[in-house]
């Protein structure tokens, strides 16, 4: 006579509900982060902010890097106002000398980190079209999301392998919108950094070191705010760019994407001229802003077709 179904999986059934390991990994922001030391690169304004102050909450020794100053000192009071603190350095890591300086300051005020968040970015929307006398901006964004970030990484590097603490890598943001000129100048860098992490990855997979790509989607933060045409697209809150960076140190995937964008990537692997058209006609449709055609002031004027395609788009993130 066959067993019933219930007692036949009641073994398997008790393994998942007492003895289990991964019953006992506290699977929380708190359980991942307290203790440990997190650097968010960039963390004065934005997602890098928004970022911090999970972390922060989550009981992390958090430390905070950006050029200016005063939106550091900013942060740390708005910081204490909330009963917690940052730790706070002002640093320019596209400057290679100033970065060296940073790494080694934290590995001799904090033994180096157990959490890299790379946010520092810079983000140009320009057409190639318009980009042909101003190489210096391709240079600029290379220094800043490719070289900068390498160079922050490599410097705590040698550190991590001996007590394996861990660095999770985030790119953010690295992916390639059809609406967003921003990749032109942008994406080359940030594709940079992406073959790069790919690589690290999985030298680094057998020595408890691991690696996240963000494809993080349109954020509003103050670096999109001169380009009035993104008030008109789909963008998520900087509190949730946050959310998808802790769930990349929990969890540790490799890669944390859209579904608009997992779905751009098998196009172009599997029918890449017709991705291509696509792209090509969206970004036909969302022109240049007046502050990259140096005419400052002007309201942006979408097509029609440019404002069917935000409507269809709604509640989509790029």
């Amino acid at each position: 006579m066959p067993q019933p179904q219930g007692l036949r999986l009641a073994p398997v059934d008790y393994w998942e509900r007492h003895l289990d390991p991964d019953l006992h990994i506290d699977r929380s922001l708190k359980g991942t982060v307290a203790g440990k030391v997190v650097l968010v690169t960039g963390g004065s304004s934005g997602i890098g902010l928004a970022a911090a102050h999970k972390f922060a909450e989550a009981g992390a020794v958090t430390i905070i890097c950006g050029r200016d100053q005063d939106k550091l000192d900013e942060a740390c009071k708005e910081a204490k106002d909330k009963g917690y603190q940052f730790i706070a350095y002002p640093a320019d890591i596209a400057d290679m000398a100033d970065a060296d300086r940073f790494v080694q300051l934290l590995i001799q005020n904090h033994g180096g980190v157990d959490f890299l968040i790379n946010n520092a970015g810079r983000s140009i929307r320009r057409a190639i079209e318009g980009s042909y006398d101003r190489f210096h901006d391709f240079e600029r964004t290379m220094q800043l999301n490719y070289f900068g970030c390498l160079r922050v990484t490599m410097g705590f590097l040698p550190g991590m392998v001996p007590s394996a603490r861990a660095t999770w890598s985030t790119s953010v943001p690295s992916a390639c919108s059809p609406t967003r000129r921003v990749s032109r100048l942008t994406c080359a860098s940030k594709s940079a950094l992406d073959a790069w992490t790919r690589c690290a990855s999985s030298e680094f997979a057998d020595q408890g070191i691991t690696f996240t790509t963000i494809n993080m989607p349109l954020v509003r933060t103050p670096m999109i705010a001169p380009t009035k045409i993104y008030q008109n697209v789909p963008t998520l809150a900087p509190e949730e760019a946050a959310d998808m960076i802790a769930q990349a140190c929990i969890f540790k995937p490799v890669r944390i994407a859209t579904r608009l964008g997992v779905t751009g990537q098998v196009m172009h692997a599997l029918v890449p001229r017709v991705a291509q058209i696509v792209m090509n006609t969206s970004f036909r449709m969302f022109p240049d802003s007046s502050a990259a055609k140096g005419e400052k002031g002007a309201k942006p004027q979408l097509s029609p077709e440019a404002v069917a395609m935000q409507q269809m788009m709604r509640g989509i993130h790029f």
